[in-house]
């Protein structure tokens, strides 16, 4: 590993081009983050307690030759992040059907391995970072955590990005790879599938994930229990959020995430020899 010579993340200060302030595009809200917007090829971020430890990890990436995760360029007069612009095509809300291509979720599984791999070794020190409300996740490798439709870029039909880092932080590769098929099969209660995702087959879907990301025969086994025990740590931390810290947090407990992640952990708990046999048969 090379790395470029760069100032600390908390003193850099991104000088906008001459002109680009006119170049402003509201980017889809996120789910907790509000007030994004792409200026030029850079985006503009609130800054957040973790920013500095997120900044630190891109810094990482990109020394590793990661090219699938956005640049930090530092800070505006405004006081925002200013990450690069990663260009390409999110999932909305409600995915599109084009994001049901198979090859799209081959693709996304070997860029999520490929990050794990970039991110080995990788460990704050000069801004770590903050402990979450609820309990923490048992793992050393700095992860994503968040790689939903929304937050992965698509060039002809294949994952070439991920973007929104504010939920990264220490865990596993096995807890973030898992995270990202529940999202991508998807695996879920029938009852809350997605407008035009009624007939996807999520047991074909994982096996597909499993094979290209490279699950051992070990944690194929334990993957049902492994999400139903996620489910209600999630359950807890969404509930805690929404408590603590308002905003999304509180919009998207209002609007019945909790129910939702309740009928998740149900549905794996259930159908745990379905889903041990898609994945090892």
């Amino acid at each position: 590993m090379n790395p470029v010579t760069r100032l600390p993340v908390e003193r850099r200060h991104y000088v906008a081009a001459p002109g680009e302030a006119s170049d402003v595009e509201l980017l889809p809200a996120g789910d907790v983050t509000d007030g994004v917007v792409r200026v030029g090829g850079t985006v503009r971020r609130p800054h957040q307690p973790q920013s500095y430890a997120v900044a630190g990890y891109l810094d990482w990436l990109e020394d590793a030759g990661f090219e699938g995760s956005p640049r930090f360029l530092g800070r505006d007069e405004a006081g925002r992040d200013v990450p690069t612009f990663v260009p390409g095509e999110c999932a909305g809300a409600v995915p599109e059907q084009w994001a049901q291509s198979e090859e799209l979720l081959r693709s996304l599984a070997l860029l999520v391995r490929r990050l794990h791999e970039a991110s080995a070794g990788f460990g704050p020190s000069r801004h770590p970072f903050p402990p979450r409300p609820a309990r923490q996740d048992q793992g050393g490798l700095v992860c994503h955590l968040d790689v939903t439709p929304q937050n992965v870029v698509v060039r002809g039909g294949r994952a070439v990005g991920v973007v929104d880092f504010d939920l990264a932080g220490p865990s596993t590769g096995f807890k973030d790879s898992f995270n990202t098929a529940m999202h991508w099969a998807p695996l879920r209660d029938p009852s809350d599938a997605w407008d035009g995702w009624e007939a996807v087959d999520p047991f074909r879907r994982l096996r597909i994930f499993a094979d290209a990301y490279g699950w051992t025969e070990e944690e194929r086994r334990r993957l049902p229990q492994f999400g139903a025990v996620a489910a209600r740590l999630s359950h807890d931390r969404m509930a805690q959020n929404a408590r603590t810290l308002g905003g999304g947090w509180a919009r998207m407990w209002a609007d019945g995430v909790g129910g939702l992640i309740t009928r998740r952990g149900r549905w794996l708990e259930a159908n745990q020899a379905r889903l041990i046999d898609a994945l090892t048969a």
